[in-house]
């Protein structure tokens, strides 16, 4: 299980040539909350952001992530409309309000927990502002169930 800011930056490596492709940047979601790939700040200034399968992504580890076949990276074209971005773009989840099926607001999303292996979202960490966070800490939701990505906000199911 890996949180996105444990993610962020971290570098990609190709596990053939051992070049390094860049750094995440962001991940990709599915409409379901489900993580597809990898967005990649490739190294260089000229060159754009690319796209990454998950199921290319041979490892996560502490200090990079490894991918199988570096051409399999694709640039982030037409093709990823409809999908959503952790925390850049305009359909991101970070900083959005994350709200029960009951209609109880529980804060905003500040992280995400993931399953690197199949790239399912099984937690949510949110914030009720700065001096919320440094008297109570943040607070941590956990669900097996699909998230409902909304315009302005996120819908998630508490109840097992």
């Amino acid at each position: 299980m890996r949180t996105f800011s444990s993610v962020k930056d971290l570098p990609v490596y190709s596990e053939v040539s051992g070049k390094e492709l860049g750094r995440v940047y962001d991940l990709c979601l599915d409409k379901n909350g489900t993580v597809n790939g990898l967005i990649i700040d490739p190294k260089g200034l000229l060159k754009k952001n690319k796209f990454i399968p998950l199921s290319e992504v041979s490892s996560f580890g502490l200090d990079g992530v490894m991918v199988k076949d570096e051409q399999k990276a694709e640039r982030i074209t037409d093709k990823l409309v409809g999908l959503y971005f952790l925390e850049n773009g305009k359909d991101h989840i970070i900083g959005k309000p994350l709200v029960t099926t009951e209609g109880d607001k529980l804060g905003l999303v500040e992280d995400v927990y993931f399953l690197e292996e199949m790239g399912t979202i099984i937690g949510y960490e949110v914030t009720d502002g700065f001096f919320a966070d440094m008297t109570e800490g943040r607070k941590v939701y956990k669900t097996k169930k699909p998230l409902t990505i909304g315009e302005n906000i996120l819908i998630v199911d508490l109840t097992n």
